[in-house]
């Protein structure tokens, strides 16, 4: 017994370890610098205000009392009246009037101001792209606003903070007395017009310090597209062109893009619209991780599938198949505690589902919402430690589940390893992939009205195909294309079943995901490393 504890003890610390490495490395790669700009307007003298036609304007901030409400059964600010506190003035707005605000000098942003202690103020400025930075043109290139405040800072641009869970910097609080970067602008042009808004705050704010708040710079950094992001334009791979059609598809000139490398092994990629960012699991560190398009990696969610005492047992304990629902909440499934979750706007935890008949489920590998609000999802048992002979085990098959109105039904259960599925785009059909080394096929079933499956058939079989993977990640374009993770890559199906070509990356990608504003980028996630590829098709995303 004793043996097996300190066996236990040494595979939970290996565990964290490894996921302490894996955070310093994705934490590097957010850090990393984008190289030397272009071009650089420095905001705190005289000459770069005047270049840019701003004019820095200066307002202390009052901590005031306020009326609110305590939390209520909603975990919202529902409950009883209460009393709180509040910052006056608001000035992060666009459209805020800050005419009476104290005009300051550029060469003044270091002098000591706020009444100290525990003190806030706002720096405002409007900047306008000109049209020559010395011999520099700036046309069609990407703008970091970077600044120092001491002690911290909060950077409005153009009357929005954008927040996700998990983000540091940007422009969000950094650290004490560290950068903050923020990407103001993509593909300027001469004439445009940003305003930037800094919140200062001075700390560390559970020690008032003796001190005052002060910018230490303020610089505007011009960079060639994608150098921001530390992209590696042309990653290698191959495009394997079966067909002519493929070209409508794939551009002949179409390139593999790395954008993050570091993790233990990508999966379940999903594209936020509201944010603009990609969420994806790390199943094996028991993380998901957010890459937003200015090349920031950081941590949204820690124990994403499951903290118990014996996560050293377990090869992919974390959260894997990610996606949004209608209100734009992200559902999870959860490998370790073998359960489907939601995680509200507020950041409350909802589960969804965790039984079927009284049986715990598997492990839920993979998911996709059809349009009346059902979620159909996998449940091999990848997630158990011993898989398909854990003692944990309590179906005794491997389904694809619905799961509508708080109510679950068993759909099928045809399949040894169900894994990727997605639906027509007339949802006519759901499509289901097979991780199975000696069944590697993709199943196409009818939708019936009532949401459930009938007449399965083998759309394609991969099974004679060379190589281990089998049948991973799917996804459907809005011509009906599908895109399988299969043995090798990336195969494109027509929608009549008919290999046109196959993307194959430098790492195998087991999952891929539809993104941008047009919904032509395909993501891929690729065991340790983040890969995109444009597409002339967008594609259906949640």
């Amino acid at each position: 017994m004793m043996k097996r504890q300190i066996s236990s003890l040494i595979l939970s610390t290996i565990a964290v370890v490894t996921l302490q490495m894996l955070r310093v490395t994705a934490q590097v790669t957010q850090d990393a610098p984008a190289g030397r700009p272009e071009a650089i307007i420095n905001l705190a003298i005289p000459e770069g205000v005047q270049l840019v036609k701003g004019q820095w304007r200066y307002s202390d901030t009052k901590i005031i009392e306020t009326d609110f409400r305590s939390p209520g059964a909603d975990r919202k600010a529902s409950g009883p009246p209460n009393r709180t506190y509040d910052i006056t003035p608001h000035a992060g707005g666009a459209d805020f009037d800050d005419s009476k605000w104290q005009v300051i000098p550029a060469d003044t942003l270091d002098e000591r101001r706020c009444t100290g202690k525990l003190c806030f103020n706002w720096y405002r400025i409007n900047i306008t792209i000109p049209q020559k930075v010395g011999n520099f043109d700036p046309t069609g290139f990407d703008v970091i606003f970077e600044t120092v405040v001491d002690d911290y800072a909060e950077v409005w641009v153009d009357g929005k903070l954008p927040l996700v869970l998990g983000q540091t910097g940007s422009a969000a609080i950094k650290g004490y007395n560290a950068p903050n970067r923020v990407v103001v602008g993509r593909n300027v042009k001469p004439g445009q017009q940003i305003r930037l808004a800094i919140f200062g705050a001075n700390g560390p704010l559970s020690n008032p310090p003796g001190n005052f708040i002060w910018i230490r710079s303020a610089t505007l950094d011009f960079y060639k597209p994608n150098t921001i992001a530390n992209i590696q334009p042309d990653a290698g791979g191959e495009i394997v062109r079966r067909d002519l059609a493929l070209d409508t598809i794939v551009p002949k000139n179409a390139k593999i893009e790395k954008l993050a490398s570091g993790f233990q092994f990508t999966e379940g990629p999903v594209w936020v619209s509201d944010g603009g960012y990609l969420l994806f699991s790390d199943p094996n560190a028991n993380t998901i991780y957010r890459w937003s398009p200015d090349g920031q990696v950081s941590v949204f969610r820690t124990k994403s599938g499951y903290s118990g005492v014996d996560i050293g047992e377990y090869k992919q304990p974390g959260s894997n198949g990610l996606t949004l629902d209608k209100e734009g909440r992200l559902t999870i499934n959860e490998h370790g505690n073998r359960r489907v979750t939601r995680l509200e706007k507020n950041g409350v935890l909802t589960v969804l589902t965790d039984r079927y008949e009284g049986k715990r489920l598997n492990s839920p590998n993979d998911l996709v919402y059809k349009s009346d609000g059902a979620l159909y999802f996998t449940d091999p048992p990848f997630g158990l430690p011993k898989v398909f002979d854990d003692s944990r085990k309590e179906l005794p098959y491997s389904g694809v589940f619905r799961l509508f109105n708080g109510k679950i039904q068993l759909v099928s259960k045809d399949l040894k390893g169900p894994n990727g599925l997605a639906f027509s785009p007339n949802e006519k059909y759901l499509y289901v992939g097979n991780w199975d080394e000696k069944n590697k096929v993709v199943m196409r079933y009818e939708v019936n009205s009532d949401g459930l499956l009938s007449n399965g058939k083998v759309f394609y079989d991969m099974t004679k195909a060379p190589g281990e993977d089998a049948i991973d990640g799917i996804k459907v374009d809005q011509q009906g294309n599908v895109y399988v993770s299969g043995p090798g890559g990336i195969w494109i199906l027509s929608p009549t079943g008919k290999h046109l070509g196959t993307i194959i990356g430098p790492e195998h990608p087991h999952n891929l995901a539809w993104g941008d504003e047009d919904g032509r980028t395909l993501y891929m996630t690729a065991q340790t490393g983040l890969y995109r590829i444009r597409l002339n098709i967008p594609g259906i995303r949640p």
